[in-house]
């Protein structure tokens, strides 16, 4: 049945409340399309898209790699094979695919807000070799120019280092009665954190690594020196 028949049927009279929820219809036609991959994805990682797909900020904390919606083709590559060592072409090509599609959220017209904490030695680990890492060290001083991103780099001397275990994400979303997701991901298992008290520890985890980094502009400029000595 119609939206706008169901509305009526339900007297839902309030202009602002049927502009809101024919909003979201529309929306939820124009979600889903990581379903097309289905057949490649694992459930928790199409889970993860969805929650992505439906935040408004991001709150990123990277140990080994560059986050994904900031990774170049050929360093998403890298990364596939290494770590799925029996992925063929095939594979390989749907899920750099897939991470690329994923960076539409960063363009949209209410842009997801991305804050990443890199540790230094990100930048350093020649993943795909040295044409493909300064290629992906160029695209995150590039990405770091549009306002709706934020890359602050970790330096090896901080202590924060002892805390860290893993790459870890924070989704937030604009309704204020949805709660915050943390997103804890190893090559083993996949791990989501919804309890108050427990995204608070990862919250406040993020804030000491953010405090700890450097400003945004010396971070750009140590990313356009690793570049040199990759």
């Amino acid at each position: 049945m119609d939206l706008r028949l169901l509305l009526d049927l339900y007297g839902v009279a309030d202009p602002a409340a049927r502009s809101r929820l024919e909003a979201l219809s529309r929306e939820g036609r124009l979600r889903g399309w990581w379903d097309r991959y289905s057949d490649t994805l694992s459930p928790l990682y199409a889970d993860f898209i969805a929650l992505e797909s439906d935040a408004s900020d991001m709150y990123s904390i990277q140990t080994f790699l560059v986050p994904g919606l900031l990774q170049t083709e050929d360093y998403t590559r890298a990364v596939v094979r290494a770590q799925i060592e029996d992925a063929g072409a095939e594979q390989v090509e749907r899920l750099t695919k897939v991470r690329q599609e994923r960076r539409a959220v960063l363009m949209r017209e209410a842009p997801l807000r991305m804050w990443v904490v890199l540790s230094e030695s990100v930048l350093k680990h020649r993943i795909g070799g040295r044409a493909v890492m300064q290629e992906q060290l160029d695209f995150l001083v590039a990405s770091a120019e549009q306002p709706n991103i934020n890359i602050q780099v970790l330096p090896e001397e901080s202590d924060v280092h002892a805390a860290l275990f893993g790459p870890v994400a924070i989704l937030s979303f604009p309704e204020a009665t949805e709660t915050d997701v943390v997103y804890v991901d190893s090559l083993l298992s996949t791990l989501y954190i919804e309890e108050p008290e427990e995204v608070f520890k990862y919250t406040n985890l993020f804030r000491r690594a953010l405090a700890e980094s450097l400003p945004r502009t010396e971070s750009v400029a140590l990313i356009e020196r690793a570049k040199d000595k990759i």
